[in-house]
């Protein structure tokens, strides 16, 4: 049976979707956070009523341990927040995102001072600084410079308010002390239009928190079968309300494990594992306990997977595995996302047409998917982007798309089926039609003699799991040793190389780069140094191998890489 049979038939149930989502979006679910930890409970206890066995994982947030190249941020829980400017008053009640996530306790009031110029710091002093960019950065000197609170917006964010974290450890509470709030990107610019007038602004303000001293990072885990799985991921962490933000992957995940748990019998190539976490921090403690990545086929990351096209703006994504992680399950995803992507027009002579805007890229980072994929596993990604109400208070059930949902739920699940169950000799045919448009694709722009390779050895990777008969092993011959897995950010160089963090931090703030610094790892460990490059641009196009030499060399200063050879 073809991949057009299974999205015939496979369905997922978009009301008990949309259900799980207003319900998971009642929780501030902070990392950190009480309210994330009954989010997870919530999701628990609707598995088990479906007779769904679940295993919980959990680790723990203080502030100071890591999780693989992640420090746990602080345990924190937001229990009431006033802010006024102007005559204009609102409170946590109204909405919590008027704290950022971690902000310290504190009340007072004081002159609002916009920071516009650089200049504008040496004015800090005794004000509530007003800023729309580099926060956690701004936030730090606001310290430092003596002001007595903290106000961000962001651009883009209209009438809402802007979700912003500070993700403190332990240590950065000996120089955070002035509490940290938001407000909407309109009410900032009338505060910095009456401040530029001359006029005096003045706030009023009151946060109170609690730090307790950890609480737990929860990881939910459901298991269908046997290894080895297809593993699905979805981060439950994010503000109230976070309803595309993702309580709509957390309760897609839910949804796929309800059906799947009534499809599965023992004649599957796969079993199915379902895991939710807190974005990054919990996959990467995942996968720092005692997880054997073997055990695991190719994932599905959930993430934003509601974006409405006409509301929100957003276009049906489909983020592939690296080429370093070449595998068929893109090309059946992509080829899933399709079939279940067709409107009620049709073409002239009959075909559907396309219900949304739908496009496939190169692998990106950002998610869950990244994780799986630095372990081995090849992971892609459905999502809905860009989304207007991303990271605000904005992101509410009502600006969800059910087309949205059900195309990408329809379609994930045909693809699972797909895998699980059709004959090694259709996946054959398919497999080998999936590498010929992949290689096409990027033949029609740029050389892939580098890229044939990888295809090869992802292709036999796929026939080890599916009982195909395709590609090839090549003698390794990696330029490197990735030795400590995970996302390479300013953390674990705070922690390993803390000399070398500036440079760092300016090398990784084009965010196209920190992709291309990821991938060149991955390549590095399966090819020599010289080829890897290759690959990398073979993939990508154009790459900035000066800077990428640079954090590569800072990747091995900080013992993350080890050179071989």
């Amino acid at each position: 049976m073809g991949l057009k049979n299974y999205t015939e038939k496979a369905r997922i149930n978009t009301d008990r979707v949309l259900h799980d989502i207003g319900e998971i979006a009642q929780f501030h679910r902070i990392q950190g956070s009480k309210e994330l930890v009954e989010a997870v409970r919530y999701i628990e206890e609707e598995l088990s009523a479906w007779g769904i066995e679940s295993k919980r994982l959990d680790r723990t947030y203080d502030g100071k341990s890591f999780y693989l190249t992640l420090r746990s941020p602080i345990a924190w829980n937001l229990l009431h927040a006033e802010l006024e400017i102007g005559g204009r008053r609102v409170t946590s009640a109204e909405t919590p995102l008027i704290v950022m996530a971690h902000s310290p306790s504190g009340e007072g009031e004081g002159t609002v001072l916009p920071i516009i110029r650089e200049e504008d710091w040496k004015r800090a002093e005794g004000k509530v600084v007003l800023v729309g960019k580099d926060w956690r950065e701004a936030y730090k000197r606001a310290n430092e410079e003596g002001a007595v609170a903290f106000i961000a917006y962001r651009r883009g964010t209209g009438e809402a308010f802007p979700y912003i974290g500070l993700f403190l450890g332990k240590k950065d509470l000996e120089w955070a002390g002035i509490p940290a709030l938001t407000v909407s990107e309109v009410w900032a610019n009338k505060v910095i239009e009456k401040s530029l007038s001359g006029l005096e602004v003045r706030a009023r303000f009151a946060v109170q928190v609690e730090t307790p001293p950890q609480e737990r990072l929860p990881i939910l885990q459901a298991r269908i079968g046997d290894p080895p799985f297809v593993a699905f991921t979805a981060h439950i962490c994010h503000p109230k309300p976070g309803a595309n933000d993702n309580a709509s992957g957390s309760a897609m995940l839910m949804e796929l494990a309800r059906v799947l748990s009534r499809l599965w019998d023992n004649s599957f190539r796969f079993g199915f594992s379902f895991l939710w976490v807190p974005e990054y921090y919990g996959t990467q403690a995942f996968f720092a306990g005692d997880i054997d990545p073997q055990d695991y086929y190719a994932g599905f990351n959930l993430d934003m997977i509601g974006g409405s096209q006409d509301r929100s703006g957003s276009t049906l994504m489909v983020v592939r595995t690296p080429l370093s992680r070449f595998s068929v399950v893109s090309g059946v995803l992509e080829r899933a996302l399709e079939l279940a992507n067709v409107s009620g027009s049709r073409s002239l002579t009959g075909e559907p047409l396309p219900g949304m805007k739908l496009r496939t890229f190169p692998y990106e980072m950002g998610s869950d998917h990244d994780v799986l994929n630095f372990f081995g596993i090849p992971s892609v990604m459905p999502i809905t982007w860009p989304d207007r109400f991303y990271h605000s208070s904005a992101d509410t059930v009502e600006k969800l798309s059910l087309k949205a949902i059900r195309i990408i739920g329809d379609a994930v699940l045909s693809s699972a089926l797909f895998l699980a169950e059709v004959p090694s000799k259709e996946l054959e045919r398919f497999s080998r039609g999936y590498a010929m448009r992949y290689l096409g694709e990027l033949s029609m722009e740029r050389e892939t003699e580098v890229a044939e390779k990888l295809v090869m050895m992802g292709l036999a990777r796929d026939s080890e799991f599916l009982g195909t008969k395709l590609g090839h092993r090549f003698d390794a011959e990696p330029w490197l040793e990735w030795t400590l897995r995970g996302r390479m950010g300013e953390d674990i160089m705070e922690l390993k190389a803390k000399e070398h963090l500036d440079e760092f931090k300016e090398l990784t703030k084009d965010r196209r780069r920190v992709v291309h610094l990821h991938e060149l790892i991955m390549l590095g460990e399966l090819l020599p140094e010289g080829e890897a490059y290759t690959a990398l641009k073979e993939e990508y196009g154009e790459v900035e191998r000066e800077k990428l030499e640079k954090l590569m060399e800072l990747a091995e200063k900080s013992g993350l890489v080890r050179w071989r050879g």
